[in-house]
């Protein structure tokens, strides 16, 4: 029987193309804006990838904060709120304090978020029944890049591929991964680190891919896997090679190796008996009592 999780992870390709034909119309951050994107968990880091992106674009100041780490009194044009569940305490409770235009982007139109933004993008589409979040992470950032101008149609196709492709044993039976990233791709790493975590409770760990060298590279070894999203610094593959250890990079589109992870976080759920529907210890959203 196929899982929820399995489901939605399978069906990310058709809401991406969903996502960039359908991008919102001056809801979105608006060029030369200050902005300030936020999130908790997921969309923390999701937030982190589309704050590089943006400054890459060229389209203004843009930094990523956990909701509850966002510092108070520094001045933005937008403060851009991604939420799943629209729910989130942090999320709220920001959203009510800030003086900036608010925007936020949620799955489920039911919820508080829809009345605390100043205006709401809803991908419903894209909502997901497991407490793991696969497709409305990934979902929300196809329609962010397109928003900057990107052309995703390379990125569905190694997303495809990367649905379609086996999974190698030494990624489903390691001890260990470390995800390593560079530019936008770092938040992402973090994200395939926090989905190796929560499906399948893996010792996982993750970094900008020139830090890896700076300490943590002491870990690589034979059973462990070091997971390159993106391009690899020159000669870390070599580097990490020498200590036994397996190293990936496999040319895809960022968020399409995202998806493998995610695979891979499910396959190990499996394998060690765990339900990736309901991972241990976690809820659809963290709602703290006042």
């Amino acid at each position: 029987m196929t899982t929820h999780t399995e489901a939605e992870i399978e069906s990310q390709p058709s809401c991406w193309r969903r996502a960039v034909a359908d991008v919102p119309a001056g809801a979105l951050p608006e060029p030369g804006e200050r902005v300030a994107v936020i999130g908790c968990g997921t969309s923390w880091f999701i937030a982190m990838a589309y704050a590089t992106l943006r400054e890459r674009a060229g389209q203004g100041e843009t930094d990523a904060f956990a909701a509850s780490e966002a510092p108070a009194g520094r001045p933005y044009d937008r403060v851009l709120a991604l939420t799943r569940s629209g729910t989130t305490t942090e999320v709220l409770e920001l959203l009510s304090r800030t003086s900036a235009r608010t925007t936020a982007i949620t799955a489920d139109p039911k919820t508080p978020v829809m009345t605390a933004a100043d205006e709401v993008i809803v991908l419903d589409y894209a909502d997901e029944t497991s407490v793991v979040q696969t497709r409305f992470a990934t979902t929300q950032l196809a329609m962010l890049r397109a928003s900057l101008g990107e052309d995703l149609t390379g990125a569905i196709a190694d997303a495809e591929r990367a649905l379609a492709e086996p999974l190698p044993a030494e990624l489903t039976e390691a001890e260990q991964f470390s995800f390593l990233g560079s530019g936008w791709s770092v938040g992402l790493a973090q994200e395939a680190a926090l989905k190796m975590r929560e499906a399948s409770r893996s010792w996982t760990e993750a970094y900008p891919a020139m830090e890896y060298r700076h300490g943590p590279i002491s870990i690589a070894g034979p059973g462990r896997v070091t997971w390159m999203l993106g391009t690899a610094p020159e000669g870390l593959r070599e580097q990490v090679e020498a200590t036994g250890g397996t190293f990936v990079e496999s040319g895809l589109d960022p968020m399409a190796e995202l998806v493998r992870a995610q695979r891979v976080a499910v396959a190990r759920a499996f394998a060690r008996g765990l339900n990736p529907d309901e991972p241990m210890h976690l809820t659809r959203s963290v709602i703290l009592s006042s």
